[in-house]
């Protein structure tokens, strides 16, 4: 077996601890070498946790002393840009969570920079590998492309932006739905799109219509002040459809049928740990196997950037 990948952390909080370092200490050729917080009491934790040799505050000091290959900035959005940048001139690959930048501006810069440099990147868009939703997908397309697609994303009590108000709910959070519409349906010829403040000074409501470039049509349905949070995705083809959320089952329907094919999340994953079947695992399996071949993951910085201009769109495209 050639060399594991050298990994370096920046970012031991909550959900680098729930999704990214439980994925890698399950590769047996990956080496996460370092971990850098600005606790060093969390990244202590983190380190004794997964077993990681050396803990730093500084991230330069860290790049300089430990030599990755990849770095995973996990980070809130705001504080990540000045970070990825000196990875990525350092031609270090990297792997960043959603959303990729405050601005499509940011990271249009980001991609840019990556390809100049020669750099391998990533965003946590990890709902395209959700097992449930590739197998339920695969299903649908066996018959034919997808014809028509709809992700639904609500959630309660969302009246304010996050991180003290830095970055808008469409942008930070609802682009995962934005990005699983893409994911089904491909680039969007046009859109049409509604912007709502419900019982909340910012907008927190975010639906659209879109026709793709394929000629399928696609429906975005977002609220953040619904009476509780469901992520949900439909996908209909020749005489096939699939009802799936990833955190239960998905309902495969063929031929006017009222039985459907029943798949749960954790037969999708073989595996009842969350990291499985909501999709870390296999999206920090397709980063790593990316460096491994030298190709570009599906969710490179390149690809993001298509992502935020439609967030870009369904903000400004309204009825």
């Amino acid at each position: 077996m050639s060399n594991p990948v050298r990994v370096a952390f920046v970012g031991a909080g909550a959900h680098a601890s729930y999704a990214h370092y439980p994925s890698l200490a399950e590769m047996k050729d990956v080496q996460v070498v370092a971990v850098c917080d600005l606790s060093p009491e969390r990244a202590s934790a983190a380190a004794q946790r997964w077993n990681i040799p050396r803990t730093y505050t500084d991230y330069r000091r860290m790049l300089d002393e430990v030599e990755p290959q990849a770095v995973y900035v996990i980070l809130p959005p705001h504080q990540m840009f000045e970070i990825v940048v000196e990875a990525l001139n350092r031609r270090l690959h990297v792997f960043i969570e959603k959303p990729p930048g405050i601005t499509v501006q940011q990271t249009r810069n980001l991609a840019r920079l990556a390809e100049k440099n020669g750099c391998l990147t990533m965003v946590g868009f990890q709902r395209r590998f959700v097992p449930l939703l590739v197998q339920a997908r695969r299903r649908v397309e066996e018959r034919g492309a997808i014809t028509q697609c709809l992700v639904r994303f609500v959630k309660s009590g969302g009246t304010e932006d996050y991180y003290g108000g830095s970055v808008d709910i469409l942008t930070c959070d609802a682009i995962h739905a934005v990005d699983n519409l893409r994911w089904l349906g491909g680039e969007v010829k046009r859109l049409v799109s509604t912007v709502d403040r419900f019982h909340s000074p910012v907008d927190n409501a975010f639906n659209a219509l879109v026709e793709f470039q394929s000629g399928a049509v696609g429906i975005l349905l977002t609220n953040w002040v619904t009476g509780r949070r469901i992520y949900s995705v439909e996908m209909h083809s020749l005489n096939i459809s699939a009802y799936a959320e990833p955190d239960d089952r998905a309902l495969i329907y063929r031929d006017g049928s009222l039985e459907p094919e029943v798949i749960l999340n954790t037969e999708a994953a073989g595996s009842d740990a969350p990291h499985r079947y909501l999709g870390f695992y296999d999206e920090n399996r397709h980063f790593i196997e990316c460096i491994q071949s030298g190709r570009q993951p599906q969710t490179c910085f390149a690809d993001a950037v298509k992502t935020m201009e439609l967030v870009e769109r369904i903000r400004h495209e309204r009825l």
